[in-house]
C-alpha cells in the first residue's frame, strides 16, 4: 500500500486534488445551462465517481507490501472493521447530498458563489471538528485565522449573490423600458412572464422540442444581457428567473452543512478516534475507506436521482429510466466530471492522512477555480455594477487569504 509520508507531498497532492475539485463543477453546470436533465447527469456522474475509488483503491491501495498494521486494500475486505466502514458509508452519503444540493445551487446563485460560499461553510465547521479529531495537531494560531477568513469569505459570497440578483433585476427593466414607458414600473413581472407563466415542459421529450431554437438565441445574445438572461432561462433544465433569493442560498447552506460533515466522518473511519474497533483489528487505510465512501455515495446518488426522474423538483421535467438510458447527449461530460471529482477526493484524503484532514480542507480553494471557469465560459458578472466587482474582487481576495493560512497550519500526523 501506497503512503504519502512527507509534507511536501501532502501539498502537491492538495495542488493536484484542488484543480481537479475546481473542474467539476464547471463541467456538469455547462451541462445544465446547455438543457440536460441534472437527474441524468448526476446518475452518470456517479457511475465514474464510483469508478475512481475502485481504480485508486486496485492500484495504490495494493502497491507496496501488505503487513498487519497496515494491509492492503483486498485484505481488509475480509476483516473485522465495521465499525470504521460505517463511518466511510456515513461520510458518502453526507457527500452525496450536498453535492446534489449543490448542482441545483449553481443554477439559482451561480457557480461562483454556490462554490464560494458552500467550501466556506464546509470549513468553517468541518475544519474545527476536524482540528480536534486529529489530535489538534494543527497550529491552532495559524488555522482558526484561516478559518475565520473563510467565514467572512461567505458572508461576503451572499452579499455578491444579492448585489448580482439586483443587477439582473435592473438589467431586465431596463430592457422593457426600451420597449414601453408605460410599462416601466412593472418591467420586471411583464418580462418573467413570459417564462413564468407559460406552462413549462412535462417531461423530457417535450423539453427538447424547444432545445436548438433555444441554444442558437443564447449564442447570438451577448452575455450579461437582459436578452441573453432571458434566452438562457429558456433553453437551461432548472428554471431560475423570478424565483426568491432565499431559495438559492437556502439550498447552498444546506449543501454547505452536508459538505461539512462528510471530512470528519472519513477521518473517523481511517483513524478511530472513537476506540469503536475491536482489539488487534487494524484501523482502515484510506483506500479503503474511500471504497466504501464511494460506495455510499454511488447507492444514495443513483436511489434519489431515480426517484427525481419522476418526481422532479423545482420545475425541472419529468423522465423515466429509458429517457435516460436513450439521454447520451453530454453524457461523456457527465462522466468525465465523476472520475475527476473521485480523483480529486481520492488525492485530499491521502494527503489529510499525511498532514491532518484540517489542513488538506485548503483545497477548498476550489472556488478561485470554478469562479475563473465561471467568468471565461459563462460570461457571469458580465455587466454587473461597480458593487458587484468590488464584493466579488474582495470574496475572492478573503478566499485566497485563507487557503494560504490554511494550508500554512500543515503538520505531520501523530500516532494515535
Amino acid at each position: 500500500m501506497y503512503l504519502v509520508k512527507d509534507i511536501s507531498g501532502a501539498i502537491g497532492l492538495m495542488a493536484v486534488a484542488l484543480v481537479l475539485l475546481g473542474t467539476w463543477p464547471v463541467v456538469l453546470a455547462v451541462l445544465e445551462r446547455r438543457g440536460r436533465l441534472p437527474q441524468h447527469t448526476f446518475l452518470d456522474f456517479s457511475i465514474t465517481n464510483f469508478l475512481a475509488a475502485v481504480l485508486i483503491a486496485l492500484t495504490f491501495g495494493q502497491i507496496g507490501p501488505d503487513t498487519p498494521e497496515t494491509p492492503n486494500f483486498l485484505t481488509q475486505l475480509t476483516q473485522n472493521n465495521w465499525p470504521s466502514v460505517l463511518f466511510a458509508i456515513a461520510g458518502g452519503v453526507t457527500l452525496s447530498l450536498g453535492t446534489l444540493a449543490t448542482q441545483y445551487g449553481w443554477a439559482f446563485v451561480g457557480l461562483s458563489v454556490t462554490e464560494v460560499m458552500a467550501s466556506s461553510l464546509k470549513v468553517v465547521i468541518g475544519t474545527t471538528l476536524n482540528y480536534f479529531l486529529d489530535g489538534r495537531i494543527n497550529k491552532a494560531e495559524v488555522l482558526f485565522p484561516g478559518v475565520g477568513c473563510f467565514l467572512i469569505a461567505a458572508i461576503l459570497g451572499s452579499l455578491v449573490h444579492y448585489s448580482n440578483a439586483a443587477d439582473n433585476q435592473e438589467k431586465l427593466a431596463n430592457s422593457m423600458a426600451s420597449y414601453s414607458k408605460n410599462t416601466r414600473n412593472t418591467a420586471i413581472e411583464g418580462l418573467t412572464e413570459h417564462l413564468l407563466e407559460k406552462e413549462g415542459p412535462k417531461d423530457l421529450e417535450e423539453a427538447k422540442l424547444d432545445a436548438p431554437e433555444a441554444t442558437q438565441k443564447v449564442e447570438k445574445a451577448e452575455a450579461g444581457t437582459a436578452e441573453f438572461l432571458v434566452h438562457l432561462e429558456e433553453k437551461r433544465s432548472i428554471k431560475v428567473l423570478g424565483s426568491h433569493t432565499l431559495l438559492g442560498l437556502g439550498i447552498v447552506v444546506f449543501a454547505g452543512v452536508f459538505y461539512a460533515l462528510f471530512s470528519p466522518a472519513f477521518n473517523l473511519a481511517t483513524n478511530d478516534q472513537w476506540h469503536t474497533l475491536p482489539a488487534g483489528v487494524p484501523h482502515l487505510v484510506v483506500y479503503t475507506a474511500f471504497f466504501y465512501f464511494s460506495l455510499a455515495c454511488l447507492a444514495v446518488s443513483v436511489g434519489l436521482n431515480v426517484w427525481f426522474l419522476y418526481h422532479p423538483m423545482v420545475g425541472v421535467p419529468r423522465s423515466t429510466v429509458a429517457a435516460y438510458l436513450r439521454d447520451g447527449e453530454g453524457r461523456w461530460l457527465a462522466l468525465l466530471a465523476g472520475m475527476v471529482c473521485g480523483l480529486g477526493n481520492a488525492f485530499t484524503f491521502m494527503a489529510g492522512q499525511a498532514a491532518g484532514y484540517a489542513a488538506a480542507d485548503s483545497v477548498q480553494a476550489l472556488p478561485l477555480v470554478s469562479t475563473l471557469w465561471g467568468v471565461v465560459l459563462f460570461g457571469e458578472y458580465r455587466r454587473s455594477s461597480r458593487r458587484t466587482y468590488t464584493l466579488l474582487a474582495s470574496m475572492l481576495l478573503m478566499f485566497a487569504v485563507a487557503m494560504a493560512v490554511l494550508m500554512a497550519s500543515s503538520n505531520h500526523r501523530k500516532p494515535l
